[in-house]
């Protein structure tokens, strides 16, 4: 291996400083560098000086920081999946920015018993938790603290002499974690063995009887499906992070029928052959966003040529201009993404590449 070259996510606290220091340390016996990137979500008084303590701290380990400040995430439900997006597209981005591959994010042995047992309800890869290495976009995602206990890391910060941020937000029952967390709930994470046993048989059923469509929609050429793969097939089709939850996915456990799921349609198909329809449900997709060049909507379409004062959203009611597009229905047709420009002319399709949310790398790397 030649010269580290490592980005870290650091939000001040306990963890992410520890991993700092550490991944310091792995780096400079090799000859290579570490540069933090402290992320300041702005959602409450006092974060940016945080973060500009976090980043003096870092200093005087001569650790070089730059401090990611997230602007217009949206309160209420959904805040922290909100967040987690904002955060991996800033850290992605300035890692990307600075030549580094690889990221190291600072969970830990509790996250990922807090995270099993948060997804076990989700679908039945629930149990394997997180990752130890994942790619997202054009970074590498690593964990390396995985095997280690929350008292651990603080022990070993405290014998530094390092301070740390204690974000108060880690109480606050409003988050399904903190409540895992106080509840005291624990789940066991299933083998690596396992997973890639199910992943084999998931993987083999779809090539088998799924067609992922680039307009945005799936195909399922049989009755019975296994909740694994319906989970799949959901989340790609709706642009989300992660399957519903298992309870909603265990009422299809028998034979697929006509329903909403998860913000995706699942209705025969039609004329589209034999089998299922899986279809972003119109309600459920996002408002329309600025059209510009790399633009991304609804968590499943990347603009390619954007439009100057134009705006990218959904076809909509709009469909009657456009009725029997490439002989596609209706409900295809609605929730596909359109161009709209200033004084409201459309322009349909647009532009767009169906890019949902999968583990992809477009880079070489080396495990």
């Amino acid at each position: 291996m030649g010269a580290p070259d490592l980005a870290v996510a650091v939000s001040g606290g306990a963890d992410s400083t520890a991993l700092a220091l550490l991944a310091q340390r792995f780096a400079r016996e090799r000859g290579g560098r570490v540069r933090a990137f402290i992320v300041d979500h702005g959602l409450r008084d006092g974060s940016g000086p945080e973060a500009a303590l976090t980043r003096g701290r870092l200093a005087a380990q001569g650790i070089e920081s730059e401090i990611l400040t997230l602007q217009g995430l949206p309160s209420g439900a959904g805040l922290q999946t909100h967040a987690r997006r904002a955060r991996y597209e800033a850290l992605s981005q300035a890692a990307f920015a600075a030549g580094c591959l690889y990221v190291l994010l600072g969970h830990h042995a509790d996250d990922q018993a807090e995270t099993v047992a948060m997804r076990a309800e989700r679908g039945a890869g629930g149990l394997e938790g997180m990752a130890a290495w994942s790619a997202r976009g054009p970074m590498v995602l690593l964990r390396p603290l995985l095997g280690f206990r929350k008292h651990e890391l603080r022990g070993w910060l405290a014998a530094q002499g390092m301070a740390w941020v204690e974000d108060p937000s880690n109480l606050s029952e409003r988050f399904e974690r903190v409540r895992v967390r106080l509840a005291g709930t624990e789940a066991v994470a299933v083998g690596a063995e396992a997973r890639a046993a199910r992943e084999a048989r998931d993987a083999a059923f779809m090539a088998a009887h799924v067609v992922i469509r680039p307009e945005g929609f799936a195909l399922v050429d049989a009755g019975e499906v296994p909740v694994s793969v319906l989970g799949a097939v959901i989340r790609t089709v709706g642009g989300a992070d992660y399957a519903p939850r298992q309870e909603a996915l265990g009422r299809f456990a028998g034979r697929l029928y006509r329903a909403t799921l998860g913000g995706v349609r699942i209705l025969p198909a039609g004329r589209l052959g034999a089998g299922w329809l899986c279809v972003r449900e119109l309600a459920a997709s996002a408002p329309p966003v600025a059209a510009k060049t790399g633009a991304r909507w609804d968590g499943r379409f990347s603009l390619a040529a954007g439009s100057a004062g134009g705006s990218l959203g959904a076809l909509g009611c709009e469909v009657k201009k456009f009725k029997n597009y490439n002989s596609l229905p209706n409900s295809v047709l609605a929730v596909m993404p359109a161009l709209r420009g200033p004084g409201g002319e459309v322009a349909f399709p647009a532009p767009a590449c169906f890019v949902p949310p999968q583990p992809l790398c477009s880079r070489e790397f080396w495990a």
